[in-house]
């Protein structure tokens, strides 16, 4: 099993901005399955955002996917498949599902 070097953190954002988090996942089938999407687990209720972040990194995030807008995903993930991080079919299926 490869060890991963990155992470997925799941938020829900109020009407005025401020989050919380509601997950962190370190594979993209458990972020679709129970990551995705605004829940019960928040008062926060305006949306949701997930953040692909470094491992041990003090530095910024790899990604931010808001939920107003996920068109640019595929874009985004891209690099991660390329190197290798995230494969060809998790893309596909977090695209799908976030669709």
């Amino acid at each position: 099993m490869k060890f991963r070097r990155i992470y997925w953190v799941s938020e829900q954002f109020n009407e005025e901005g401020f989050s919380e988090v509601t997950g962190v996942f370190t594979s993209v089938p458990d972020l679709i399955e129970t990551g995705l999407g605004v829940t019960d687990r928040s008062k926060h209720k305006a949306g949701f955002r997930i953040t692909l972040c470094a491992l041990d990194s003090r530095g910024p995030s790899l990604l931010t996917l808001t939920s107003t807008d996920f068109s640019d995903c595929e874009e985004k993930i891209a690099p991660y498949v390329q190197s290798g991080e995230i494969t060809e079919d998790e893309a596909a299926r977090l695209k799908h599902a976030l669709s």
